[in-house]
């Protein structure tokens, strides 16, 4: 299982009060994994694509695809504590998803 190496990111930092794990751009609120499905989502665009939309640098697309995809465990763990949160305020109907 990879891990996060917060030291080798220069456009990536840990949010403190976030109840997200993952990292975000510096000095935004965008999370690593919005730049991740912006790129690789149902209607994906290019690196370049994105970090003109969300006015970026370029690298910092680049290292929030590379934190993703070393950090699956992070993402994971992110997604289950937001349904967990959603459902314990009746905001999701249905069992938990597998």
């Amino acid at each position: 299982m990879a891990t996060e190496t917060r030291g080798q990111y220069q456009h990536l930092e840990a949010r403190p009060g976030s109840n997200y794990r993952q990292l975000f751009l510096k000095g935004r609120r965008i999370r690593a994994e919005v730049m991740y499905y912006a790129v690789h989502g149902p209607d994906p665009r290019t690196p370049e694509e994105v970090a003109h939309d969300f006015e970026v640098p370029l690298e910092a697309v680049l290292e929030a695809l590379d934190y993703v995809e070393r950090n699956p465990a992070i993402i994971q763990a992110d997604h289950q504590r937001e349904e967990a949160s959603l459902r314990a305020r009746g905001l999701l109907d249905g069992p938990p998803a597998s």
